[in-house]
């Protein structure tokens, strides 16, 4: 289902486990149950029935659950059809399946250009 993460899963909060606090990984870190704090990680995805209350930064985001807070990726937030995002959102590219939620902001911000110009001599 979520098959744009290269990274291997590093953490797993279960269906049935409430986590309260901020949760600082490296890696990937999977939510299928609730927590309450801000979460940093490589790559957070998050399944259907999950929900976070609080902020997330990550280098990519897959929503399936609910978000209740503002969201900072690096590289792309990806919002499922049962996705619901309530808060802002920062990345390098959005997309919002049909049937998904966003009610919020969002900013793009463009990675800058990897082109090298030659500079050319006259003889």
């Amino acid at each position: 289902m979520f098959s744009k993460n290269t990274e291997k899963l590093e953490s797993f909060v279960g269906s049935n486990s409430h986590f309260k606090g901020d949760i600082d990984t490296k890696g990937t870190l999977r939510v299928d149950g609730i927590v309450d704090g801000n979460v940093t990680a490589d790559w957070v995805i998050l399944g259907e029935k999950s929900h976070i209350k609080g902020d997330v930064a990550a280098r990519g985001i897959v929503i399936g659950g609910r978000i209740d807070g503002n969201l900072k990726a690096k590289e792309i937030v990806e919002i499922k059809s049962k996705g619901q995002v309530f808060g802002d959102i920062l990345t390098g590219k959005l997309s919002i399946a049909e049937g998904g939620i966003f009610e919020g902001k969002s900013s793009m911000h463009r990675e800058e250009s990897k082109i090298i110009e030659f500079q050319t001599f006259s003889r």
